[in-house]
């Protein structure tokens, strides 16, 4: 063999290296774009996860809610016209405070006072609850002082002495605050 072909043999022999080193070489740049692409994929699936998890948590949130004010919307449907009804059975009470009073002239006949019952029964049994009032301490998110009047004990300073016009709850909702007198 010649110097010649022993030299196309070294040079033939190189180029093969450089050629299964480049193709090594792309190999591994192949994998890593590859193994790149993977770790990108895995954190957009896992974002999408997380996402989908708040999405559905988020719903199932409003579908709770929804479903509370549905429920509240109906029990209160009938406030209105309960609070339009009050006024009559603040003059039914007066009425039969009156009739209760010793000696009075106006007396509450057996009739009007049945009619009273029913008609108190029915609101509560549509939610209405009489709110009680005597003897319990002042507070302004339930009462409405109309008056204050000296009072000759200490125990009832600051308590509700008197009620003029009742409060009433509708489902322990507050509806109408009662209008007291307050002892000072």
């Amino acid at each position: 063999m010649s110097t010649e072909d022993k030299n196309l043999k070294d040079d033939s022999e190189q180029i093969d290296k450089i050629i299964e080193q480049v193709n090594e070489s792309a190999q591994e740049d192949l994998v890593n774009e590859e193994m790149s692409e993977i770790a990108k994929l895995k954190a957009e699936l896992n974002e999408m996860r997380d996402k989908y998890l708040r999405i559905y948590a988020e719903f199932d949130n409003f579908k709770k809610r929804t479903s509370k004010e549905r429920i509240d919307l109906i029990k209160n449907a009938a406030q209105d016209t309960l609070t339009a009804l009050l006024p009559i059975l603040d003059d039914f009470d007066r009425a039969k405070k009156n009739a209760e009073v010793p000696n009075s002239t106006e007396p509450f006949s057996e009739g009007i006072n049945l009619l009273y019952h029913k008609f108190t029964s029915l609101l509560k049994s549509r939610g209405l609850e009489v709110m009680e009032t005597n003897g319990k301490a002042f507070d302004p998110e339930f009462h409405e002082a109309i008056s204050e009047i000296p009072v000759t004990t200490p125990e009832l300073h600051g308590k509700i002495v008197d009620t003029v016009e009742n409060g009433y709850f509708l489902h322990n909702k507050l509806i109408r605050h009662a209008k007291v007198v307050v002892g000072k």
